[in-house]
């Protein structure tokens, strides 16, 4: 097996150092509406903005009040992040004296019945989304719904894999390289994105209103009522209080390939569930509850760090693209929204995922197994709740190692790699933001998770008041820089646009929703005979 020096050398000694400056990267940013006073907004999705069902930037995730801003794919960091401070300056210009909730955690929410599912018109497609998602309120309840977060869509160009591939002798097909090599990334990723959660995680705290009638072990903040806090937490969102199921605890996906990939996703979503077969599909009047009965309805509801994905076409599942065309990009999906930042994400973040990434790919990374899943799993939850807590250990290999030891080992290694981007680009950037997060290893009162809680007590302010102030501060920087001229013209295009859009798709159909649907879960009958969960080998 290669090792990772190896494959730095032999990178090094090749053009492969020039083929990375093509890298693609685009960016989901979620955000709740809220009202001037902190409240969930209940007003409709604003048609200034467009259709949430077609608009290509601006769309809504799974409440009405929850956007969703999507970046198309870029070859530099700053370009994704300027398109996404443009959508933020119209969106804000836009919807009156409504604000966006700067955290991850929700605002202030008076329980399921107060939070509004998405609607995208008549159309099957848009009617398949929104029913979606009151399945998800079905069965999981729509607080947990609300969290909100980035998505980071990553893609090496073809240059590079090309590449990669003579170094590594590899002689079949280079889509079906890339599928496996993104398939090792992903593995590796899941052995070591607890450091993300550690350096990045910004989401320590929450209202009471979020957890209330919940177990938790959280703790109040300053002896006050108004916040809920874990000392050492991180990332509260990637625990059990955030985007989890007991139905999925025991869904190990296989990440060794694809088709065990799919195999056992599509396995979850052909499997009926007895909670979810009591559920039913329908109401008396004939109003669907749940898209299907199956421990997934489709492969989305399956809640990930990290995703292969494929752009799908019209109609298609996620699953079907990938089984027909393989692996195009990945999503990360464990970052929370920076409170500090008026975009929620910033530069020297999304340069050291991009470095965090290649290392992923170019470590060498074994075949998973059930026991490595659950010790993953046992080290997310340790870093969630303990994470910056200097006695913390975790488990590699079966065995414990010290947090801070193992971080800076990963950091040091990372060094190399950083400096091979940095080459790409013709900068430091890489290396300096690498060589930066090792103060935070030393020093946990410099990451966000820790900052939030200072900032609480400093200002003896709740997790709400701190929320809700820089949410009306970045409204007032964002309002303060309106989109002028062509610009602006373009976003009013498109929004008119994107409603032509959905109102054409809506007159030209004309198959009924049940027979839409149906045609739909046939895609998933290539693995209807192997739809039993994998059982791996330890």
């Amino acid at each position: 097996m290669k090792t990772l020096n190896d494959r730095l050398a032999a990178l090094q000694a090749s053009t492969a150092a020039n083929t990375l400056g093509g890298i693609l990267r685009g960016i989901e940013k979620e955000s709740l509406r809220v009202t001037p006073e902190g409240c969930l907004a209940h007003t409709s999705h604003n048609q200034r903005l467009g259709s949430a069902l077609t608009h290509p930037e601006i769309t809504t995730d799974f409440s009405e009040s929850l956007l969703e801003f999507i970046t198309k794919p870029h070859s530099s960091v700053e370009g994704a992040l300027q398109q996404l401070d443009l959508i933020h300056r119209y969106t804000l210009s836009e919807i009156g004296d409504e604000l966006l909730w700067a955290n991850s955690m929700p605002c202030f929410l008076r329980g399921d019945d107060d939070i509004p599912v998405a609607q995208y018109g008549s159309s099957n497609v848009a009617q398949m989304k929104t029913i979606y998602r009151l399945g998800l309120g079905e069965r999981y309840g729509r607080l947990m719904q609300t969290i909100a977060g980035v998505h980071y869509n990553f893609s090496f160009p073809d240059s590079f894999w090309q590449t990669l591939q003579t170094l590594e002798q590899h002689t079949g097909t280079l889509q079906d390289f890339k599928t496996q090599r993104y398939f090792d990334l992903i593995r590796n990723f899941r052995r070591y994105f607890w450091l993300l959660l550690y350096l990045f995680g910004a989401a320590p705290a929450v209202c009471p209103s979020f957890v209330q009638g919940r177990e938790h072990n959280l703790v109040r903040l300053g002896g006050s009522g108004s916040s809920l806090h874990g000392p050492f937490a991180t990332s509260l969102r990637m625990g059990d209080l955030g985007y989890q199921s007991k139905a999925q605890q025991s869904l190990v996906v296989n990440y060794n390939n694809l088709p065990d990939y799919l195999k056992t996703l599509c396995g979850a979503i052909t499997q009926p569930h007895d909670e979810y077969q009591r559920i039913g599909l329908k109401d008396s009047n004939g109003n669907y509850h749940q898209l299907n009965d199956g421990v997934l309805q489709i492969e989305n509801e399956f809640y990930s760090s990290i995703r292969p994905k494929r752009t799908a076409k019209s109609g298609e599942t996620a699953l079907s693209a990938l089984y027909l065309r393989g692996v195009e990009y990945i999503e990360v999906r464990c970052i929370d929204l920076n409170p500090f930042t008026p975009l929620g994400i910033e530069a020297e973040q999304l340069h050291f995922i991009d470095t965090f990434l290649l290392y992923c790919l170019l470590q060498p990374s074994p075949p998973s197994n059930t026991t490595e899943a659950q010790q993953l799993a046992n080290n997310q939850q340790a870093v969630v709740y303990n994470g910056r807590d200097p006695q913390l250990e975790l488990m590699d290999n079966g065995k414990p190692r010290s947090l801070n030891e193992w971080a800076t080992s990963l950091l040091t290694d990372m060094q190399p790699v950083a400096k091979l981007l940095d080459q790409s680009e013709g900068s430091h950037l890489h290396s300096g933001v690498t060589q930066k997060q090792i103060a935070k290893i030393n020093d946990p009162s410099l990451t966000p998770s820790a900052q939030i809680l200072e900032a609480l007590k400093d200002k003896q302010q709740s997790f709400f008041e701190f929320s809700l102030e820089k949410a009306a501060s970045y409204a007032t920087y964002f309002k303060r820089r309106p989109l002028e001229g062509e610009t602006l013209d373009h976003y009013r295009r498109v929004a008119e646009q994107s409603i032509a859009d959905q109102a054409a798709l809506e007159v030209s159909e004309t198959e009924d929703f049940d027979t839409y649907r149906k045609k739909f879960y046939e895609q998933y009958n290539y693995c209807q005979e192997q739809a039993k969960l994998t059982h791996w080998e330890d």
